[in-house]
């Protein structure tokens, strides 16, 4: 007879999850009950170092309490915001280094970037940068395109359902108080979509190709699966 599955599998406690001997050889190593903590830092050109101490948790939350000075008060940080107390700014996961031997290696030249996950860390990943334009959707009733301002992420979510959804029409979420007898926007309005060029049909500066705030890890179309499963921590 096949062996029967186990319905409660085994636990995994973080000495064999963090396994690996380069983890073992990093300055500050102390294994707890549900967390592996490494001393890190940050290396400003003209102020120099800032020093830390990194938590990565089983679930694949990374979190830093900062160390640069006595009075620091400075706990449970995330990555970029530890970034920033240093005066840098960037990739996080080349700026902030923890030491092996005598050398100091970036995160992202470290197995414990295998263990951040993007959704434990999402409540706590910094707003991006990137501008959200303007987008417009055309009503399956009447053909007129009404325009999704998308400033936050609930706008951003309308306008992610809108598109999905063939058959949206005007008094449709989020445009309760529009109908099919409302005129469309001029044409004029509509070639300036939040680019400080008023010429701009997509540039890199409002067009965004995917951020926590426009990809939603609740959602199943192949946009948000693409992201969630491809996107960098």
């Amino acid at each position: 007879m096949p062996r029967r599955k186990n319905p409660f599998p085994r636990r995994l406690y973080p000495a064999e999850m963090f396994g690996e001997p380069e983890i073992r050889e990093m300055k500050g190593y102390r294994m707890e009950t549900d967390y592996v903590e490494v001393e890190c830092g940050c290396t400003h050109k003209w102020l120099g170092d800032t020093a830390g101490y990194l938590r990565v948790y089983k679930d694949g939350l990374f979190q830093i309490n900062c160390n640069c000075s006595l009075g620091c008060k400075k706990v449970n940080l995330t990555p970029h915001e530890f970034e920033r107390h240093s005066e840098k700014s960037g990739n996080w996961k080349s700026h902030i280094w923890v030491t092996i031997g005598e050398n100091k290696v970036p995160l992202e030249e470290t197995p414990l970037m295998n263990y951040y996950q993007l959704a434990p860390n999402e409540a706590n990943h910094p707003a991006r940068l990137k501008f959200h334009r303007d987008e417009f959707v055309r009503c399956s009733r009447c053909e007129k395109e009404r325009r999704f301002r998308l400033r936050s992420k609930k706008e951003c979510r309308a306008h992610h359902d809108a598109v999905a959804n063939r058959r949206w029409k005007c008094g449709d979420p989020p445009h309760d108080k529009i109908t099919c007898e409302d005129a469309e926007e001029r044409a004029a309005s509509k070639r300036s979509r939040g680019c400080r060029s008023p010429f701009c049909k997509g540039c890199p500066k409002c067009v965004c190709f995917g951020c926590l705030k426009c990809r939603f890890l609740d959602c199943s179309c192949r946009t948000c699966v693409d992201y969630v499963g491809n996107a960098e921590p």
